[in-house]
């Protein structure tokens, strides 16, 4: 591609990767606790995905990307960042204390 010609990850950022064009767009959450984003999530869903926590104390203490997948579980950041299927290899830069932080939830919902 046009980016390894011209060695466009040598001085801006690593090379894009198949990943990166065929996932989905991805939608960000953010707000201070015990706001609703966990609640609107499971409304958009219409249902519990893997790890949600709700209640009136802090709950929600990592970074979720919620996804589709035929089986329903979870994957932790550090597989997330090395898995080339997944467009997540670029947060690999911010360090072990964001990946332990980081997770994916797989839910067989369409």
């Amino acid at each position: 591609p046009l980016e390894s010609a011209y060695n466009f990850h040598e001085f801006h950022s690593p090379a894009m990767e198949a990943a990166d064009f065929e996932s989905k767009p991805t939608v960000l959450l953010i707000g201070q606790y015990s706001t609703g984003k966990t609640t609107f999530i499971r409304y958009l869903l219409g249902e519990d995905y893997p790890e949600c926590r709700i209640g009136p104390e802090p709950t929600t203490d990592r970074f979720i990307a919620i996804m589709h997948g035929e089986t329903t579980g979870v994957i932790p950041g550090n597989a997330l960042a090395v898995d080339p299927e997944k467009p997540y290899r670029p947060l690999s830069k911010f360090g072990n204390n964001f990946l332990n932080r980081f997770q994916c939830s797989h839910t067989n919902n369409q």
